[in-house]
């Protein structure tokens, strides 16, 4: 029952934000905060935040599954959820940037190789049919199992269904060997995969002559804030899920510690990354990168901002997660959750004090076309993508077991 009415609050959300959408196509990009001086808004800080959270699921998994870590059963399918998901729902955040759906065709008729955001597409796009395949063959043995256990409530037509995707699976021993096999070769070519895919995210910044972005920096910082982000995400999930289903005993507190530590080390990375960033560019003081750290810095304009995504994202969840006595499932899916929030305004404040930054000095405009703020539209959007993002956890959790069932069965 309260999958149900979480399931309508959710359709809630994103019915609100397809009548925002039918808006912007309607009216055009006037009904948003863009203009010609701030070209992007939260829709590309949207578009980062959750292709980032999609490599870091990937990552995880694949990392996990490799090394067969022996803790690793209850957050496998949690981790490939969360990055096909976001996989999905990121890219869409591009296409409300664009505006003209009906010239959408013309970027794959006429592609230019010489733009990273080509690369973006073919990288993004081979990356999301592999995560799939990969979560595919994972559930093959769960598939097995629902279409062969009687004792299981299944009704005659899912039964069937599990059966076609369960593509014949038996658990002969040639069978397994292939499946590890495939399994195995799919996790290995994920992991350099997320790599390479986040450093092209990165170079579309870095590679444009804006402060702030003009970088070499951006690459590992991207990979980094990526897994990061996604490890968050993560435990998240298992809080979710725990909570929801009531799986107290499978996924159990050392599964929290043991993606808490491991997002407390990734916080001291991109505590470091963060400093090493914008220490340099203070120092040096060139006046182009010089006011976009003052942007930064100034509590006028965005320095609340900046310093509760460094106390929220670096500061909070090494802390808890240092401590000992604050070491609990609530505490450390409470760093998680602040760390997503403190994560998604490092984004924001990527592009938005950079796009407020002009080279030439502009002048007689209207504030509205040299400052951005966002509308109604974009924010509800922007909740319809978290929705979706829930709402598709909550519709594959009524298919397939969230833990797999496999992993537990000897007889798999």
């Amino acid at each position: 029952m309260r999958s149900k009415v979480f399931a309508i609050f959710l359709l809630i959300l994103m019915a609100i934000s397809g009548y925002a959408l039918y808006e912007q196509i309607r009216y055009g990009h006037i009904v948003t905060g863009m203009r010609d001086h701030v070209v992007w808004g939260i829709y590309i800080a949207n578009f980062i935040f959750f292709i980032g959270m999609s490599y870091a699921g990937a990552m995880v998994a694949g990392v996990l599954h490799l090394f067969k870590v022996s803790w690793r059963k209850p957050i496998m399918r949690i981790a490939l959820l969360v990055t096909i998901s976001a996989a999905i729902i990121g890219p869409v955040y591009i296409l409300l940037c664009m505006g003209r759906f009906d010239r959408l065709q013309n970027l794959l008729l006429y592609p230019r190789l010489q733009s990273p955001i080509i690369w973006d597409v073919m990288a993004v796009t081979t990356y999301l049919i592999g995560a799939i395949l990969f979560l595919y063959l994972l559930l093959i043995r769960d598939f097995a199992i629902y279409r062969d256990n009687l004792k299981l409530n299944i009704p005659d037509w899912r039964r069937k269904l599990y059966g076609k995707l369960a593509l014949g699976y038996v658990g002969t021993s040639f069978q397994k060997r292939q499946l590890r096999v495939s399994s195995n070769l799919l996790a290995l070519i994920l992991i350099p995969m997320v790599v390479v895919i986040s450093s092209v995210l990165s170079w579309i910044f870095g590679m444009t002559l804006r402060p702030g972005w003009h970088s070499t920096i951006f690459g590992p910082y991207f990979v980094v804030a990526s897994v990061y982000t996604g490890v968050g995400a993560i435990i998240m999930g298992m809080w979710f899920f725990r909570k929801m289903y009531d799986l107290k005993e499978v996924i159990e507190e050392k599964h929290f510690v043991y993606m808490g530590v491991l997002m407390m080390i990734l916080a001291g990375v991109y505590g470091y990354f963060t400093f090493s960033e914008y220490l340099t560019s203070w120092y040096v003081s060139e006046k182009w990168d010089a006011e976009v750290v003052e942007k930064l810095l100034n509590t006028s304009e965005y320095g609340w901002w900046f310093l509760v995504s460094n106390i929220f994202g670096i500061i909070i969840p090494i802390i808890i997660v240092a401590v000992k006595k604050l070491r609990t499932v609530n505490m450390i899916s409470l760093a998680a959750l602040l760390m997503i929030f403190a994560l998604w305004i490092k984004r924001y404040l990527i592009i938005i004090p950079t796009l407020e930054t002009p080279l030439l000095p502009v002048q007689d405009v209207r504030t509205e076309y040299s400052h951005y703020a966002a509308t109604w539209q974009e924010w509800a959007l922007t909740v319809g993508g978290v929705a979706t993002f829930l709402l598709i956890f909550t519709v594959i959790s009524k298919f397939v077991a969230i833990v797999s069932v496999a992993e537990y069965d000897n007889h798999s």
